[in-house]
């Protein structure tokens, strides 16, 4: 096992890529601190310890600083440590740019780029006490190259590449590496809600021929979070079927 006595942190854990990682964190051997902001994180936590994990639970508003503490003071009195950070939670409040209200580009970078911002500056500290640690932030194929109707969740997600390529500047002298992760279009219940014809133009844009699994970007997160990958800093690693070539 890749992550065996690793404490990870996993934000938006309670559905999609989110709650895949944590699920695959825990069968990897780390103990899973799952954080979101529904009461569907005990599910989670339920799961990973049917499985035979270890995992704890946290309701938390990664854009609320004292929310933020709980989770982290929490899972410090119960594992002593922090090893692992997977900056996942995001939102998305689409509209074109004539049609974007200041309340959906808020509410976006809010969350996605300013929580990413809020929870690593949060466990900061407790990594370099312990002189190393991961963190991994989830971007998009949307943060490299745009799109329509999405100036917000660009926006965001481009910052979060950023803000990685930064900390592993400021963070590699302490064994600390931070990299991003840009996934394409994955099979999660944001896609529910789109027409059937939309998937199959997705599709069509893939040469692999399909959408990716909420698991096949987990895999890419255990991947980097472990030994395995002691020598990845810095990187903007998409994980899109071919996608944006």
């Amino acid at each position: 096992m890749r992550l065996i006595n690793k404490v990870a942190l996993v934000t938006g854990a309670s559905r999609g890529i989110g709650k895949a990682t944590a699920l695959k964190f825990a069968k990897e051997g780390a103990k899973v601190v799952v954080c979101d902001l529904d009461d569907d994180v005990a599910e989670t936590v339920a799961q990973i310890r049917l499985q035979g994990g270890s995992a704890i639970g946290f309701t938390v508003d990664v854009t609320k600083a004292e929310s933020i503490e709980a989770m982290v003071g929490g899972a410090l009195a119960t594992y002593g440590h922090i090893d692992v950070l997977v900056n996942n939670a995001g939102i998305v409040a689409d509209a074109q740019l004539k049609k974007m209200t200041d309340e959906q580009f808020d509410k976006v970078i809010d969350v996605n780029l300013k929580g990413t911002y809020n929870c690593t500056k949060a466990v900061v500290d407790a990594m370099i006490e312990r002189k190393g640690g991961v963190v991994l932030n989830a971007s998009s194929i949307v943060g490299i190259y745009g799109n329509f109707g999405q100036t917000n969740y660009a926006a965001s997600k481009f910052g979060v590449i950023g803000m990685a390529k930064t900390w592993a500047r400021e963070l590699g002298k302490h064994n600390i590496r931070v990299n991003a992760v840009c996934p394409g279009f994955i099979e999660t219940t944001i896609l529910k809600s789109m027409p059937e014809k939309v998937i199959r133009a997705l599709e069509e844009r893939v040469p692999l021929g399909r959408l990716g699994k909420p698991e096949e970007i987990a895999n890419t997160f255990a991947f980097l979070a472990s030994d395995e990958a002691s020598y990845i800093n810095g990187a903007v690693i998409e994980v899109c079927g071919g996608m944006t070539l």
